[in-house]
C-alpha cells in the first residue's frame, strides 16, 4: 500500500500539469514534412508532404486550419489519421494528414504555416481553446521543358485498348466501340491530356465524350480517363484506324517516354484481307476425244433427272422470285418497321442485308452513304428514315 502511495504522489504533479491551462512546448507540437526525394521537382509536377502532430494532452475537439498555398494546385490523400502510440516510452497520440501539392511555376514557393486549433481540459475540468501552429517551409521548383504540347510528368502511366466485339469480324451494318483507359499516378484527372481526334482514310468515326475521374492512396492521386469511339467502316468492305501516340514525362526514372497504340483493321467478318495474287495455275492442251455410246447414255439420264428436279422445284423459286416484291420481302417489312420506330441500328443492318442479297447499285450506295453522313458524322443529324427507306427500296 506504502508503494501505491508513493508512485501516486510521483505522478500527481504530472497529472496536474497535464490537466492546466499552462501548455508547455513539449507536449504538442505540429510540423509539415516534405517527402524527400532525390531530383528538384519540376513545375505542375507532384511533390508529398506529410503534416504530423504528436500530443501529450487530452483533446476533446481539434480541427486543422490550413494556409492558401499560393501557387500550388493541391489535393488531400484521405481522411486524417489519428493514432495511440508510445514515444520515448511515454503514451502519446499522433495526427496525420497526407497531400499532393503540384507547383504552379518554377521558383522558391513557400508553403505557410498549418494551424491545428484543439480544445484542451484544465484542472477544473473546463475546455479552453489552443493553436499550435507548423514551422513555413520553402520549396525549390525547376521550370518544367518548353515546346511541349502538353506537359505530363507522371509517376507511373498504364495505358489499355478495349475493342467491344473483334474489329475486323464486325457484322454488316454495325459498328464496334473502342475504349482507351488510361491510368496515371501523381496527377490530377485534369493534368491528363484531352482526348485526341481518332483519324481513318475512310471509316466513320463517332466520339463520345471522355469521362475521368480520381481515387486517392497514400502514394498520390490515381487518375483514370476513358477514351471512346464508335466506328464502322466507311466503304462497306474495311478500313484502317490511324495509330495514337502520347508522350509523358517518368518522374521516377526522370526520362521522356512515348506510348503508341498501332493501327488496327476494321472490317466486316467476310472482307478477305489484301495480300499477294496467287499465281495462275498452269494450262495443260489435251486432245479431245469424242465419248463412245454408253457416254451418251449417261448424259441422256442425267438430263432428264435434270429437267424433273427442276419442274419440282418451280414453285419455290416463285416464292423467291416474289421476295423481289416489297410487300412480299421480309426484309423489306423489316426495314419499314425500324424506320417506323426510329431504330437506327436496325434500320442500317436490314438496308446492308438488303445490298448482300441484291448487290450494291449506284443510287442505293449513295443513299447510304448519305443516311451514314447524317447518323455518324460530326453534325449528327438525324435523316428522315421513312422518306430513305423508300428511296432505298425504289432504287435498283
Amino acid at each position: 500500500m506504502r508503494g501505491v502511495l508513493c508512485a501516486f504522489l510521483m505522478l500527481w504533479p504530472g497529472l496536474l500539469a497535464a490537466q492546466s491551462r499552462s501548455v508547455l512546448p513539449s507536449e504538442l507540437s505540429l510540423e509539415v514534412v516534405v517527402e524527400p526525394t532525390a531530383h528538384t521537382p519540376l513545375a505542375r509536377e507532384m511533390v508529398l508532404i506529410t503534416i504530423k502532430g504528436i500530443y501529450r494532452r487530452h483533446i476533446t475537439r481539434e480541427t486543422l486550419e490550413q494556409p492558401p498555398l499560393e501557387g500550388f494546385n493541391w489535393t488531400q490523400l484521405g481522411d486524417d489519421l489519428w493514432r495511440d502510440e508510445r514515444l520515448d516510452g511515454a503514451q502519446v497520440k499522433t495526427f496525420t494528414r497526407r497531400m499532393a501539392v503540384f507547383p504552379n511555376e518554377a521558383g522558391e514557393i513557400e508553403i505557410g504555416a498549418f494551424a491545428h486549433v484543439l480544445t484542451l481540459t484544465d484542472e477544473r475540468d473546463e475546455w479552453f481553446e489552443h493553436r499550435v501552429f507548423s514551422e513555413p517551409l520553402v520549396i525549390t521548383v525547376d521550370p518544367a521543358p518548353e515546346g511541349r504540347d502538353w506537359w505530363f510528368p507522371v509517376t507511373s502511366l498504364k495505358i489499355s485498348d478495349q475493342w467491344s466485339n473483334a474489329p475486323d469480324q464486325l457484322v454488316p451494318g454495325e459498328g464496334v466501340l473502342r475504349v482507351v483507359r488510361i491510368e496515371a499516378l501523381g496527377v490530377t484527372p485534369e493534368m491528363i491530356p484531352p482526348m485526341p481526334v481518332l483519324t481513318s482514310p475512310s471509316a466513320m468515326i463517332f466520339a463520345h465524350p471522355d469521362k475521368r475521374f480520381v481515387e486517392l492512396s497514400p502514394r498520390g492521386p490515381v487518375s483514370f480517363a476513358f477514351w471512346r469511339w464508335t466506328i464502322r467502316p466507311g466503304n462497306d468492305t474495311s478500313a484502317i484506324v490511324e495509330p495514337l501516340s502520347l508522350d509523358y514525362f517518368d518522374t521516377v526514372n526522370r526520362v521522356d517516354r512515348n506510348v503508341t497504340i498501332s493501327a488496327q483493321r476494321v472490317a466486316y467478318g467476310t472482307v478477305v484481307p489484301e495480300g499477294p495474287v496467287a499465281e495462275a495455275m498452269p494450262v495443260v492442251l489435251v486432245e479431245a476425244q469424242l465419248p463412245g455410246w454408253p457416254f451418251l447414255v449417261l448424259g441422256g439420264l442425267v438430263c432428264v433427272t435434270g429437267v424433273v428436279l427442276g419442274l419440282r422445284g418451280w414453285r419455290m423459286t416463285g416464292v423467291q422470285a416474289a421476295h423481289r416484291f416489297t410487300l412480299l420481302d421480309p426484309l423489306a417489312r423489316q426495314m419499314k418497321r425500324a424506320a417506323r420506330v426510329g431504330d437506327l441500328a436496325g434500320l442500317r443492318r436490314t438496308a446492308q442485308l438488303i445490298l448482300n442479297r441484291e448487290g450494291a447499285s449506284q443510287p442505293r450506295r449513295q443513299l447510304l452513304r448519305h443516311f451514314d453522313e447524317a447518323v455518324f458524322g460530326r453534325k449528327q443529324s438525324l435523316p428522315a428514315l421513312r422518306e430513305f427507306t423508300r428511296k432505298f427500296l425504289k432504287a435498283s
